[in-house]
């Protein structure tokens, strides 16, 4: 389990709190006797690459000339005509 901390503990002791939960333990923070927030181990997620392969389907002329809207949206009135 972990321990419960009012904010002002909190905000006092955050660095301790910090390195108590680097070692694994979970600190809730609570405000007037309420949980508010958790205060766990950070758990990096994986990056997965073609999460919507075979989902997503465009051909060729999605590419094929810019749409003179987004080229105003990014370069003004002087964007480049085609």
């Amino acid at each position: 389990m972990g321990i419960t901390v009012n904010i002002h503990e909190a905000k006092t002791h955050l660095s301790r709190l910090l390195e108590r939960v680097a070692a694994g333990e979970h600190v809730v923070i609570s405000k007037a006797g309420k949980p508010v927030a958790d205060l766990v181990p950070h758990q990096p997620r994986p990056v997965r690459f073609g999460g919507m392969k075979g989902q997503v389907h465009y051909d060729d002329s999605a590419f094929a000339e810019p749409d003179p809207d987004i080229q105003r949206m990014f370069y003004g009135d002087d964007a480049p005509s085609r």
